[in-house]
């Protein structure tokens, strides 16, 4: 049994709260400068999802933090400098973290452990058809940037799980990191040669495993200001063994949170200094890597999250893509939306009390504004002793 350090520090569970919204850019003034690309660079990892509601999850992962930035300003950001068009290098690159995510360009070296391990993997779901992965590597290289669609087809049939060949060729190149995607066209990826789109002083895989999983164990704790060790290994989807191995080794310190059942690590830089500042009010993706993670989203806010998009509908309680609200530095409520013409709709609202209806009617129209919407309609409310208050704040908002 591997013997802990003594924690360093004694946190409140108010502390660790702030210092974990300090940490996730939801406490003190935003980094506008620095902008899309320095929100992914501060949380290492923005997970990418198909459902798209109000926008997709990695255009409403930057909004919740900056505000209504430009949803192409959000792609550009992403994948290529504007001024220099689609052909410059992408800043970012599409790899598997804790889910499907998009990664800050500079941290390629530090997943060659999850490339190796791919190229070690004994078996697929998906067969490979001889000589198909040969076939699109060189296809790649001569016709340039290309979709599934144009390399050959991505589906052999309607369903979404039956790949072609191709498609299963050119992802098993990306899992191996001999492609990558340099941008998404209307959500599909396009997929080039690594050697191309990856700068040269990046594209490697010298780093062994200790040094790569050491980083993304000091990354994560950065990201999350202080954590549990299950905390640390999901951020990037590690197992715990991986984490125990480096942590003491990764910069991170041990620290005691007060209620917290488990040990905590933090950033040395986040205990250094007092969090303060003003907290955002502002709809959370439900993929946002604040409340990601249900078990940590409990035991800091009290909040019991889960999406029901895959939940059948009859058996939802708060809605398809219930999005959470924060406010104060609280979790105070969760909103279903809807867009109807250039209508927003909270099809199911759910409220923290009376409290928290100025501040999920300012999340409302904000949003609303944000994706180009003039009005906010208001179908259900879980105490409907509150849906004329809340209709009543949103008539005030919108003038």
């Amino acid at each position: 049994m591997t013997t802990l350090p003594r924690p360093t520090t004694t946190l409140t569970a108010d502390d660790a709260r702030r210092i974990a919204l300090r940490a996730q850019g939801f406490l003190g003034a935003p980094d506008r400068r620095a902008g899309v690309r320095g929100v992914l660079r501060h949380l290492g990892a923005v997970q990418l999802d198909t459902i798209s509601v109000l926008a997709r999850s990695h255009e409403l992962i930057p909004y919740a933090r900056l505000g209504a930035v430009g949803r192409k300003t959000v792609e550009a950001a992403y994948w290529k400098t504007p001024a220099a068009g689609a052909s410059a290098a992408p800043h970012a690159f599409e790899y598997w973290s804790h889910a499907a995510c998009i990664l800050p360009v500079e941290e390629w070296p530090h997943f060659a452990f999850r490339r190796r391990a791919y190229r070690n993997r004994p078996h697929w779901n998906h067969q490979l058809p001889d000589g198909v992965y040969d076939q699109v590597v060189k296809q790649l290289r001569t016709e340039g940037p290309l979709t599934a669609t144009e390399l050959g087809g991505a589906k052999r049939t309607s369903d979404w799980w039956d790949w072609s060949g191709t498609k299963v060729a050119v992802e098993r190149a990306l899992m191996y990191g001999e492609v990558v995607c340099v941008e998404r066209r209307g959500w599909k990826r396009v997929y080039d040669l690594a050697e191309r789109a990856i700068p040269d002083a990046l594209l490697h895989d010298e780093l062994d495993d200790t040094e790569c999983v050491r980083r993304l164990v000091r990354l994560a704790g950065e990201a999350l200001g202080v954590g549990t060790r299950a905390d640390i290994a999901d951020y990037h989807r590690l197992r715990g063994e991986q984490v125990d191995a480096v942590i003491a080794d990764s910069g991170l310190v041990p620290v005691e949170v007060a209620g917290w059942s488990k040990p905590a690590w933090a950033d040395p830089v986040a205990l250094a200094a007092p969090p303060r500042g003003r907290h955002r009010t502002t709809l959370l993706s439900p993929f946002d890597s604040l409340v990601w993670e249900r078990a940590r989203t409990e035991r800091i806010f009290g909040f019991t999250h889960r999406l029901e998009a895959y939940v059948p509908k009859q058996k939802r309680i708060h809605g398809y893509f219930a999005m959470p609200v924060l406010a104060g530095g609280r979790l105070v409520g969760r909103v279903d939306p809807a867009r109807e013409g250039r209508a927003l709709v909270a099809r199911q609202v759910t409220l923290d009390g009376a409290k928290a209806v100025p501040a999920v009617a300012q999340a409302l129209v904000e949003a609303a504004s944000w994706v180009d919407c003039t009005d906010v309609r208001v179908e259900r409310v879980d105490a409907p002793e509150l849906r004329e208050p809340l209709t009543r704040e949103l008539a005030h908002l919108l003038g």
